[in-house]
């Protein structure tokens, strides 16, 4: 598969241009794609602009709302809830973190959850926001089903991930995102389109067994066995029943149903450090764990042990010079 190099701000002005031509408002347009080029640069490429086309489609066919009015209503001093009228989770995301953190800054925690959304993209954006103003944040979001439980044979979860943000005082901060599925159904879409195989274990056929063609995969598998199972279900009743939103096989498509609102719910938490410890002293004690890890002598095979979240940080950073690397097709149609 032929791939091709763009710098970050021409990804993020042709996705927005393709996403207004669909009839996005600008302002929305500009928070998605900048939402996408974040996990482009993070070579989490199944979240970048890749995604482009699907949202177009279903922008097209009307499952998502063009021009939402997202609203904001405070149910208490730490506590909010953030209406996304049909519109895209990235920017009802946004919105929902940004309150969380105002909260946060004055009473030392804040909790919104969000409700009539859309795929919001990749998690590490928000919680890096969070981490950026001295804060550590937490984000879940639920999908709809393609993950099978734990001894099952047929899908009842989604990849359901979760995401950290926490700061430091010099080092970057610590980001921990990730799927509760063995890996993201976005890295089994992008090996379809590079024409690649993937690990064992990535995803089962009809029959619940282990198949290396992304083309045979009908459901994936958890991490860590009963362990991510366990975490999978946290994340759908956080974002699933403690925002008023559907949980498991009840969330529709989306691949599929592309003229239906997808009605999805998010859950983001924001903690003010300073509210219990000194914060310079937390800051520079993350410094000093952050250190201690990367110390560990790394056993046989690996050269260095790196923190959570610190490879895509690398990429991000070589990224953000040299460009972000992205499909021929993708950008064929981004451009045409």
């Amino acid at each position: 598969m032929s791939t091709k190099v763009i710098q970050a701000d021409e990804a993020k002005h042709l996705a927005s241009k393709k996403l207004q031509e669909a009839g996005l408002i600008s302002e929305h347009a500009e928070k998605v794609a900048e939402v996408l080029v974040h996990a482009d640069l993070r070579n989490v490429n199944s979240h970048g602009v890749l995604r482009t086309e699907h949202y177009v489609s279903r922008l097209n066919a009307g499952g998502i709302n063009p021009n939402a009015h997202i609203t904001f209503k405070a149910t208490g001093p730490v506590t909010g809830i953030v209406d996304g009228d049909d519109g895209f989770g990235h920017v009802i995301g946004d919105v929902a973190i940004s309150h969380a953190i105002e909260m946060a800054r004055e009473n030392g925690v804040g909790m919104v959850t969000a409700v009539n959304s859309s795929h919001c993209g990749a998690l590490s954006y928000f919680v890096q926001k969070a981490a950026e103003a001295n804060l550590i944040g937490m984000a879940m979001t639920h999908t709809d089903k393609i993950v099978v439980p734990f001894g099952g044979k047929t899908s009842f979860l989604g990849t359901n991930p979760i995401a950290y943000g926490v700061p430091a005082k010099t080092k970057r901060p610590f980001i921990l995102d990730m799927a509760t599925s063995n890996v993201a159904l976005g890295k089994i879409l992008q090996a379809r389109e590079e024409g690649k195989e993937i690990p064992a274990g990535w995803g089962v056929d009809e029959n619940g067994a282990t198949v290396t063609d992304p083309n045979k995969v009908v459901s994936l598998s958890t991490f860590g066995g009963p362990k991510g199972y366990g975490l999978s279900v946290i994340v759908d009743i956080f974002s699933g029943l403690l925002a008023g939103a559907a949980f498991g096989p009840h969330i529709s498509k989306m691949y599929g149903d592309l003229d239906k609102k997808r009605k999805l719910g998010h859950y983001f938490c924001v903690i003010n450090p300073s509210f219990f410890t000194d914060i310079d002293e937390f800051l520079e004690q993350m410094d000093r764990m952050l250190d201690e890890l990367h110390e560990v002598p790394p056993a046989p095979g690996f050269d260095r042990v790196y923190v959570p979240g610190e490879i895509e940080q690398l990429h991000e950073e070589r990224n953000k010079e040299r460009g972000i690397e992205i499909a021929e097709s993708v950008y064929e149609f981004l451009t045409k």
